[in-house]
């Protein structure tokens, strides 16, 4: 279809000019019949560049973004609304939409529809929301345990030495999940808030990952397991926050000592990268693996969001609070590095941290 003309020199400036192509946001101009008359360029990026001369309806499934242009159409004011868009991906759009010109004139009429997306908001958003009804959740249940217990010590088991020891060993173990889960929500919130800026130390990795595997041998002795620490020879120091990196990886061993199957080896194997995932500098990956039953392919991207437990009895068993990987990802971020996890079954799993080398640039900051 020929692309409708314009009559007005002020649409042919505003358009033929291209001055809203530099817009991210979505400008498209209907006429009457709903066809486009033309459109920016984040516009034809999304619906195409054969998109002017179609109708707007076969653009945009959205009939209320239809009623909104016949609303105007018909002299009612400019409208202001959020509308979902499910194609070719579901995206949540703040929509304006006005009438050109104005009743008064005498030109063609043309409706302007501008759509500002706000998909990564509303997805932010309702993250917080989550994660406040998950908070509220994780404490409500061991502080509902303590207050029934303090109040079954204070009554019927008063006079009941061996129910006291009892009920107070339960109480202890509820009180230190309640705090290691407002230790890592503080660990969280402080590595989300100085993501932005990269760590400046150097950091002897060889001899960070020799203390996490001496620091998590008790456990992995319990579990009757082993440690296997491989490391090149030739193995130079990273640009990082020490404390931090050390949080990482006694966080993936611990991951890998609870979910490995009792009496098989913990490896954690180093080697250099001439070219780290997404950045393409030199640095070195560490591979933390462990024997025991794989992840659901369905899990895998999950793992790193908040409260998110691909087995979530047993990890709260084991007293997981569901934030060590969350943890993980911000902190190997706030490195300029990156997370990849493998998990084969009858192979077990593998959590790759790459980290830049010492004296590299990837990113500023």
């Amino acid at each position: 279809m020929d692309k409708p003309k314009l009559k007005s020199e002020h649409f042919d400036l505003l358009f033929e000019a291209r001055i809203l192509d530099g817009l991210p946001d979505l400008v498209v101009l209907v006429d009457r019949n709903h066809h486009v008359v033309d459109c920016n360029k984040a516009a034809r990026d999304l619906f195409g560049a054969d998109a002017v001369g179609q109708g707007l309806g076969a653009l945009l499934d959205s009939p209320q973004i239809l009623e909104e242009v016949e609303y105007v159409f018909k002299g009612n004011p400019g409208t202001r609304n959020e509308v979902s868009i499910p194609f070719p991906i579901a995206c949540t759009y703040d929509l304006s939409v006005w009438r050109l010109p104005d009743l008064k004139s005498t030109a063609p009429v043309w409706a302007m529809v501008v759509l500002h997306d706000v998909t990564a908001a509303k997805k932010a958003e309702e993250m917080r929301a989550d994660f406040v009804a998950n908070v509220s959740h994780e404490l409500r249940s061991p502080l509902s345990s303590l207050l029934g217990f303090i109040e079954t010590l204070r009554g019927p088991a008063s006079d009941d030495a061996e129910a006291t020891a009892e009920f107070l060993e339960i109480m202890e173990g509820e009180a230190k999940r309640m705090a290691r889960l407002i230790n890592d929500l503080l660990t969280l919130s402080k590595v989300e808030t100085d993501e932005h800026i990269r760590p400046q130390g150097i950091v002897n990795l060889e001899g960070l990952l020799a203390r996490v595997a001496n620091i998590m041998s008790v456990r992995t002795q319990e579990r009757g397991m082993t440690m296997e620490l491989e490391v090149p020879a030739t193995l130079g120091p990273v640009l990082g926050d020490a404390d931090e990196l050390t949080q990482v990886f006694q966080n993936l061993v611990s991951n890998a000592i609870s979910y490995g199957t009792e009496g098989t080896p913990i490896r954690i194997e180093v080697a250099p990268a001439e070219s780290l995932p997404g950045t393409g500098v030199k640095g070195f990956s560490v591979c933390v693996i462990n024997q025991g039953e794989a992840i659901p392919p369905e899990s895998i991207s999950r793992l790193t969001e908040r409260f998110y437990r691909a087995d979530k009895g047993r990890s709260r068993s084991m007293g997981g609070t569901g934030l060590g990987l969350a943890i993980v990802k911000h902190i190997v971020a706030r490195h300029r590095g990156h997370l990849a996890v493998q998990s084969t079954p009858g192979e077990g799993t593998r959590f790759t941290v790459h980290l830049p080398a010492a004296g590299v640039t990837n990113s500023p900051g």
